[in-house]
């Protein structure tokens, strides 16, 4: 069976789809049996432990960007000499790190792929623009990679576009849990005495736009029964708490880090918002679709393409305009509400089950395995 040194990220303060990538795809490989070596930082949370994972420290400047400690290279290197791991793979905004750990890799006679995560929108937006600037920069190490995976053609075609050869680029999209995330029953509704919820879930920062869908919400002058929740933490959630926080539809959650809290949240959920200006193919999004929610998304990153015929897709420039539309549209007729539910559901099964993922990530490992001992 394959040995496999994973380079990821551990559970943060913040609710990160790169966390959920490494969590639930180490967990998948595992009980699969594969032998996963797992590399990770834990610069605020000392007290996780993985028995089979390596800690490597480093300083968290503000959940953007990790610097490994300077003996980083060193400890990996002895770590893959002493497990005699078959091939690596690095979830892309590890640290640093990135722009190196294919050469470490090489040295020791080991194929590595990346994932490439950083998000992407449209070109002609702040957002945009500075996603595509990081995707010159981060071209120059993915080059290095015997393979790199990314979630949409679009995304190939735009690092293609920047040097790494296409030839190299696989297309493997999110995967999530679909029997964990499911439709069932949930009394969150009866707590917080709601008729209709209206969930967004991830970071509370300024490219997620979590601000418009706030302010819009409360324009539309709906039912006091008619909750908006918003879970998870970041940069904006103070300022937005104080702004809106006297408004009592509006319920201001926090980052929940339980994975069950989440989900008995979803499964009362009608309609799962996801604004962004810029993604990769949101982890959050396929949870709300597997979970039988109503989904509106912005047509950014991979979203857009996973959505389309299953949820409203907005157009990022007339955000302010259609969002609304869509929300009356799902408030006022259940029935549609019910059947996107359906259909997002469908589609989450259909292409982006877990164990899609799992199976398509084994073969690439094989296959990469397979071109370096062949030369």
């Amino acid at each position: 069976m394959m040995k496999i040194a994973w380079f990821g990220h551990v559970a943060s303060e913040r609710r990160n789809g790169m966390v959920s990538y490494s969590r639930d795809t180490v967990r998948g490989l595992r009980e699969h049996d594969y032998e996963v070596l797992f590399f990770y930082h834990a610069a605020r949370e000392r007290a996780l432990h993985d028995p089979n994972g390596i800690r490597i420290g480093s300083l968290d400047l503000m959940n953007k960007l990790t610097i490994s400690t300077p003996r980083a290279r060193e400890i990996i290197t002895e770590a893959l000499k002493r497990w005699r791991t078959d091939v690596a793979h690095v979830s892309i905004g590890f640290s640093l790190l990135d722009f190196s750990l294919a050469d470490v890799c090489h040295a020791l006679d080991m194929p590595t792929i990346a994932t490439m995560h950083v998000p992407y929108g449209p070109p002609d937006t702040l957002w945009g623009a500075a996603a595509q600037l990081g995707y010159r920069v981060w071209a120059n190490a993915l080059a290095k990679y015997d393979a790199v995976i990314v979630f949409s053609e679009n995304q190939r075609s735009l690092l293609a576009e920047y040097g790494v050869g296409r030839e190299r680029i696989y297309i493997v999209p999110n995967g999530v849990d679909v029997n964990r995330w499911s439709p069932g029953n949930s009394s969150f509704k009866e707590e917080i005495g709601a008729s209709l919820i209206i969930t967004y879930l991830g970071r509370v920062d300024p490219e997620k736009n979590v601000d418009v869908l706030i302010e819009c919400f409360e324009k539309m002058n709906l039912p006091e029964d008619h909750k908006l929740v918003i879970i998870g933490d970041g940069t904006e959630l103070s300022h937005l708490r104080r702004k809106f926080g006297r408004d009592r539809r509006i319920l201001f959650r926090g980052f929940i880090r339980d994975i069950e809290q989440n989900l008995y949240v979803l499964r009362a959920t009608d309609i799962f918002i996801l604004p962004s200006q810029v993604e990769g193919l949101s982890i959050s999004m396929l949870e709300g679709m597997a979970t039988g929610c109503a989904v509106i998304a912005t047509d950014v990153g991979s979203d857009g393409d996973a959505l389309r015929g299953a949820g409203i897709v907005l157009d990022l420039e007339s955000l302010e305009e259609q969002l609304p539309l869509a929300i009356r549209t799902l408030v006022e007729f259940p029935e549609f509400r019910r059947e996107l539910g359906s259909r997002c559901r469908t589609r989450a099964v259909a292409h982006f089950s877990m164990e899609q993922n799992l199976n398509q990530l084994v073969q690439l490992y094989q296959q990469v395995y397979n071109h370096w001992h062949r030369g």
